[in-house]
């Protein structure tokens, strides 16, 4: 089919008075061509109108697409296996995308300017990675200079609040510096509530973003092309950094991940015609300091040691010192190491586990000397005096201490002071009716005794005929 081009060159031509034979000569085309182009009298090619198998079924094709939920490989079976019209799986495809059926034109990407220093982009990305010899998904985050493209990445089993404040602390570290804006995706991890421009961050990654020097932003809902600086980068570690390796730990794969970000940023581009680090050169001195010091990311657990002498962080088992067997104790975990203190005195320090197998870390100097045990707490005055208060105080003490376990402290104490309250007679009764039925709630208890107080020390005499009369001073 001749171009519209051409066929406005035959009507001019014709125009000017040329013949059907010296048009033809003189374009290089069939004297029939000319005088069809003629007789159409029109710039403008005719579109080619050919009969399509599948029209009249386009009702069919579309129920079916409804129902096989978009999947045009189960249209076609249906089509087949139903008999409505026998039709290949490229003709179907070709006729749904022509007619708009579960096909939607593409449309034009923007452009994005960001000048030096401006803006750099955060997001997280899922991908299956062999750490300790077996396949396990981890959560790989990256952080991207916008001007410079300069990348940097890291592995987590998880991405919490905790290890997103750690990854980009981190990450302004390895860029010595921070832009003024950080784009993230919407993530739940940073935003409070809304999106795009409505975007209100959690107080706590503000706070930790201002410390940082920059402001959070993200982009609008459904418009993902805006952060493609940070998306960009993950297909590339994917199939290159990730190809055939594999790592002993997490501490191992962040090691390499960092040696590549090096190798990388320094690769010449051409896409830029320069290397990330020639870039980064004019990036930096746009770029906003860091504090001069700045405390290091931790998240606080309150823990009480077990009577193993350990603590739990993380599904993880951590030793302390043995005399601190039953204290409540402050743990912070931080990104590499467990540190606990008791008030403002640090008594413990771990390297922290990062594993899915449950570990046991255990120091030797919070064990006791070899061949001896831990030395006896020495008992509490509310233990002796019980002790010494014979039956039933003594036995019911003794078992109250092993039924609450590490509140015995405090389940003493009130047992001591009930016994001082109350009177010995109804007292005793209370305990020895607790002891039989195995009672060592100290609630039911006291109100046991307070119901045998009240039947013993407030009945009405007998002689008394109206209990609301008032007693005469008559003898």
């Amino acid at each position: 089919m001749l171009d519209q081009t051409t066929r406005q060159t035959i009507l001019t031509l014709r125009e000017a008075g040329h013949g059907v034979r010296a048009i033809a000569r003189a374009l290089h085309i069939s004297r029939g061509a000319v005088k069809a182009v003629l007789a159409d009298g029109g710039a403008t090619p005719p579109m080619l109108e050919r009969a399509e198998k599948a029209a009249p079924h386009r009702d069919e094709i579309l129920a079916l697409h409804a129902s096989c939920k978009g999947n045009f490989v189960r249209v076609h079976e249906e089509l087949l296996a139903r008999g409505i019209v026998t039709l290949s799986y490229p003709a179907l495809t070709a006729f749904c995308r022509k007619h708009g059926i579960g096909y939607e034109a593409p449309k034009p990407k923007g452009r994005y300017h960001f000048g030096p220093g401006k803006e750099m982009q955060h997001d997280t990305s899922p991908h299956d990675v062999d750490i300790g010899g077996a396949l396990r998904r981890v959560q790989t985050a990256s952080l991207v200079l916008c001007y410079s493209r300069r990348l940097f990445f890291q592995f987590y089993p998880r991405f919490t609040r905790f290890e997103c404040k750690v990854f980009l602390d981190d990450g302004v570290t390895y860029h010595d510096g921070s832009c003024e804006f950080c784009m993230i995706d919407n993530t739940h991890v940073v935003v409070l509530r809304g999106t795009g421009k409505e975007m209100v961050p959690v107080p706590e990654m503000e706070a930790f973003s201002r410390r940082l020097n920059y402001t959070f932003i993200a982009h609008e809902k459904g418009d993902a092309n805006r952060s493609a600086r940070v998306e960009g980068p993950f297909y590339f570690i994917e199939r290159n950094f990730l190809a055939g390796r594999k790592f002993a730990d997490f501490a191992d794969a962040n090691r390499q991940a960092r040696e590549w970000c090096d190798k990388v940023n320094g690769k010449f581009r051409r896409s830029l015609s320069a290397s990330s680090n020639e870039l980064y050169a004019v990036d930096r001195p746009a770029m906003r300091r860091l504090p001069l010091w700045r405390p290091e990311v931790y998240v606080l657990h309150q823990r009480i040691i077990d009577l193993e002498g350990y603590i739990h962080v993380d599904g993880h088992i951590y030793s302390v010192p043995y005399q601190l067997i039953g204290k409540s104790v402050e743990v912070r975990e931080t990104k590499d190491k467990v540190r606990v203190f008791l008030g403002p005195r640090e008594v413990a320090v771990h390297d922290k586990a990062i594993s899915t197998v449950k570990q046991r870390k255990t120091l030797a100097e919070h064990r006791p000397p070899r061949g001896q045990h831990a030395a006896h707490a020495t008992p509490l005055p509310e233990e002796r005096e019980l002790a010494d208060a014979g039956a039933p105080f003594a036995s019911y003490a003794a078992t109250l201490k092993k039924r609450v376990a590490l509140r015995w402290p405090i389940a003493l104490r009130r047992l001591a002071q009930m016994r001082r309250d109350y009177p010995a007679a109804p007292l005793a009764a209370a305990i020895e009716s607790a002891a039989h039925y195995g009672l060592y709630d100290l609630d039911r208890v006291e109100r046991m005794i307070l119901r045998n107080v009240a039947t013993a020390y407030f009945v009405v005499p007998a002689d008394r005929e109206d209990p609301d009369q008032e007693p005469s001073d008559e003898g």
